[in-house]
């Protein structure tokens, strides 16, 4: 704050004024202080606001989409965190449109807080070096680009290859994967390791089997319907993330491909058949981020590891039988949805779904 004073020849005690849109600051002198914050980069401790007045410290969270179970569940582990720590929380909710990011992000940061959870979705994180500088900045689920901060992210190569290299023990050789966006780094990540287990395993690579945007009903038959035109056809599907996997549940229905999904979700394992999952453990995440963020507060001159990794584990069920061992996927738990591919072109999808139900014995992954 002296800094800016000094900037605009005035006191600290009328910068803070102008700070707090005090009506009594002529507009020549708000003017001039506001340039002298902005061209500064100035923003405020908080912090040391907050012990000041003896409010509460609060912890920011922006996740995509509360709605999604993963992070959800992110933001519930960060909030039972923060409660033990004395802090109140702030939760908002970025979409999954990257070029909303910043404004979001920036509307929640005018609300003094102390430190601050983010699961990103754009691909440029400098607008938030000023609030890194003065208060923890922590992402969760994918790192920053563009800035230092500290990163709790699941091991998303790892799990990619882990996910393809089941099925391929499985007797699978032609292997779709279905993302949301290859501009997000956790799907780029998971699509490498993709690649990476279908070339460790002598198979050839068909970028026909890679599609993108299955993020609602009418895309999610889409993108099922063109993989069951590709060349060759594929017998089982990665999927990138959760929410792709829950969408494209009903569009599979019938069909006899074996799937592994990134990231598991509530009634997974009541589907029929249970989907087999690379569990990132959301739960986990949220807690570290949440006790880096505490930690950095209270210890504003320690030293922390910047970028930490954390194991994925696969979570085998049901839904990933050999190709001579195959049974029709979600036939009772989707009824009559099996409709959705064929309604985009009548009678021509070469791999229609099928009607009869799922037997009680299909093998287990």
């Amino acid at each position: 704050m002296r800094d800016v004073a000094a900037r605009a020849q005035v006191s600290a005690k009328t910068v803070s004024r102008v700070h707090n849109d005090d009506p009594h600051v002529s507009p020549e002198t708000r003017a001039r202080v506001t340039a002298a914050l902005r061209e500064l980069g100035y923003v405020p401790n908080t912090l040391a606001s907050d012990f000041r007045t003896g409010r509460a410290p609060v912890l920011g969270v922006a996740v995509p989409d509360l709605a999604d179970p993963f992070f959800a569940v992110i933001a519930k582990a960060v909030e039972e965190i923060a409660a033990g720590a004395g802090m109140a929380v702030v939760v908002t909710s970025l979409g999954y449109d990257a070029q909303r990011e910043a404004g979001a992000l920036e509307s929640l940061l005018a609300r003094s807080l102390s430190g601050l959870v983010v699961a990103p979705t754009g691909q440029d994180h400098r607008y938030l070096a000023p609030w890194a500088a003065r208060f923890p900045v922590v992402f969760v689920d994918r790192p920053p680009r563009g800035l230092r901060a500290d990163a709790f992210t699941g091991d998303d190569r790892a799990g990619g290859q882990l996910a393809t290299g089941h099925l391929i023990a499985h007797g699978h050789r032609v292997i779709a994967f279905v993302g949301d966006s290859p501009a997000m780094s956790t799907t780029a990540d998971r699509l490498a390791g993709h690649r990476s287990a279908v070339a460790d395993a002598g198979l050839a690579p068909c970028e026909d089997l890679v599609a993108f945007g299955a993020t609602d009903p009418r895309n999610a038959a889409e993108v099922v319907h063109r993989l069951s035109r590709a060349e060759p056809r594929p017998t089982a599907l990665v999927s990138a993330d959760a929410r792709t996997t829950m969408t494209l549940v009903p569009a599979l229905a019938g069909r006899t491909w074996a799937v592994v999904g990134f990231g598991d979700f509530p009634m997974a394992h009541m589907l029929s058949p249970a989907i087999t999952v690379v569990d990132q453990d959301p739960a986990a995440l949220g807690t570290m981020a949440a006790e880096r963020a505490v930690a950095r507060l209270a210890n504003p001159g320690r030293r922390f590891r910047r970028h930490t990794v954390a194991p994925v584990r696969l979570v085998e069920r049901r839904s990933c039988w050999s190709p001579a061992g195959s049974a029709e996927l979600f036939p009772t738990s989707c009824p009559g949805s099996e409709t959705a591919a064929s309604q985009l072109e009548a009678g021509s999808d070469p791999d229609p779904p099928r009607s009869s139900p799922l037997l009680a014995e299909e093998p287990l992954s």
